[in-house]
């Protein structure tokens, strides 16, 4: 990211005030000034008119005389902030003027004076044909008498002050602009704090992941979606380390697994070809190279199998089946091993026949480890208990033995690759220590659940469920 994003959003924000004063100092000096100049005019043309219609009036119906005129218009003037009022007559000679009083048989004539100069409008702008010092908005509005235009009431505002107010609010518009441009800046801080900051954060410990190392921390303190995008994160890189180092132990066990065997098959080989072994004792040591060989083999098995039940959709050969059925056949598969050791295995089953929805093979599979599991732990001269039950649409199996039992710490690593407790590391001379991650594996593909309960030196017992066929519902209600 390289700060890239921050300086976008910090470039756009001076972008925004630097816009803000173009506009502000482009259009609103213009439209306040036409706002302000149009008002005055229609203030002063309303006072103008009215003027017109009343005082002005009288002067040329003989209904007042110039003296009381005069004194009307200088008050009218101060009320209207000392603007200036004047009475024209058509022909440009001046009668009356609010700022001072004409001196006796004094005339004063606006030279070219034209009142229809204006148009349709009622307002003219400029020195009015030379009269003023200053530009000056003057309104006409006609006085008459005995249905003829006697004269004009016209009102002078210098364009000055109205620029002085247009100016004032273009200082009000420049203040706000500054107050908003500051409040804004509000919004960056909050943008830096919650938004940069943690997303720094984040962009380092991924440019930390990418490179492998998975064990760099941090934290983002927020309940927001950054907060939860930064723990997902630190989520993904514990499970990547995780993975990591569970596949650095499954090669370390893969290696040391395999190792052994071929180290034996090789020394007893080469011990019976240069004559360490006599020949009457070959058919011995063939016997041992045949057992390792053997344990290489059902290794070998395991991990494909379990390769494959790891498989991302991983697809399961579903139907219904007798649970039952499945059970005796397991039991009477290992009914050599049991009378070798003198163990029993007893059926406890529920109904005749039960029916599950599963995978039948994969079931068999399940239930083959778990008993020869059992066996492998089972004292001579004991028992093993099978027994099936129903509860809730579900079918629960257990597979319980009386053997050395499973130390407390060690239960909940039992059903990872390769794991061995040191108690069973002395009686499970064969064992590959997969054969519980592939029962794990299969009971979790069916998205069920499969616990353990051990004590040591008493026994343990491995319960997993299954769902109920259907069928046996219908036959329930029947």
């Amino acid at each position: 990211m390289k700060r890239t994003l921050y300086l976008k959003f910090l470039l756009a924000y001076l972008l925004f005030g630097i816009f803000g004063f173009i506009v502000v100092a482009t259009f609103v000096y213009d439209m306040t000034y036409e706002r302000l100049r149009r008002d005055k005019a229609d203030n002063m043309y309303r006072v103008a008119t009215q003027i017109a219609n009343t005082y002005a009036a009288d002067l040329y119906t003989n209904m007042a005389s110039l003296e009381t005129v005069h004194q009307q218009l200088v008050s009218l003037s101060m009320y209207m902030d000392e603007s200036v009022i004047w009475i024209v007559n058509p022909s440009g000679r001046l009668v009356l003027d609010s700022s001072r009083v004409f001196k006796q048989n004094e005339e004063i004539a606006i030279k070219d004076f034209d009142p229809t100069v204006i148009g349709n409008s009622y307002y003219t702008i400029g020195n009015f044909w030379g009269q003023l010092s200053e530009e000056n908005l003057s309104v006409f509005a006609p006085i008459t008498a005995n249905w003829k235009v006697q004269a004009y009431v016209v009102i002078h505002e210098p364009l000055s002050a109205i620029k002085a107010s247009a100016n004032t609010f273009l200082d009000i518009s420049y203040l706000m602009l500054l107050v908003l441009f500051l409040l804004s800046l509000i919004i960056l801080i909050f943008f830096t704090e919650l938004v940069y900051l943690p997303l720094r954060k984040i962009t380092t410990a991924t440019e930390q992941y990418a490179v492998g190392n998975m064990s760099y921390e941090f934290s983002v303190e927020s309940e927001d979606e950054m907060g939860y995008l930064a723990a997902s994160l630190a989520y993904m890189a514990g499970e990547i380390a995780r993975q990591e180092d569970d596949q650095r132990k499954f090669i370390a066990n893969v290696s040391h697994d395999f190792r052994s065997p071929l180290t034996s098959i090789k020394g007893y080989l080469v011990a019976m070809q240069d004559g360490t072994i006599p020949p009457e004792m070959h058919e011995r040591y063939l016997g041992i190279v045949i057992n390792e060989t053997d344990r290489l083999t059902k290794l070998t098995n395991e991990m494909l199998t379990l390769n494959n039940l790891n498989t991302k959709g991983m697809l399961l050969d579903k139907s219904d089946f007798d649970i039952n059925s499945i059970i005796r056949t397991v039991a009477e598969s290992f009914e050599g091993t049991c009378l070798n050791k003198n163990i029993a295995i007893n059926l406890v089953l529920t109904d005749d026949k039960m029916l599950v929805n599963a995978d039948m093979s994969k079931i068999q599979q399940v239930l083959y480890n778990l008993v020869d599991n059992a066996i492998k732990f089972s004292n001579k001269n004991s028992a093993i208990k099978i027994e099936t039950t129903e509860k809730h649409s579900k079918v629960f199996v257990s597979v319980k033995d009386s053997g050395i039992g499973i130390p407390k710490d060690d239960q909940k690593l039992i059903f990872d690759r390769f794991y061995k407790s040191d108690l069973s590391r002395g009686k499970d001379k064969k064992g590959t220590g997969l054969g519980l991650a592939i029962v794990k594996e299969i009971i979790k593909a069916h998205e069920e659940n499969i616990n353990v309960i051990s004590t040591e030196g008493v026994g343990t017992e491995f319960i997993f469920s299954l769902p109920k066929a259907k069928a046996m519902d219908v036959d329930d209600e029947e």
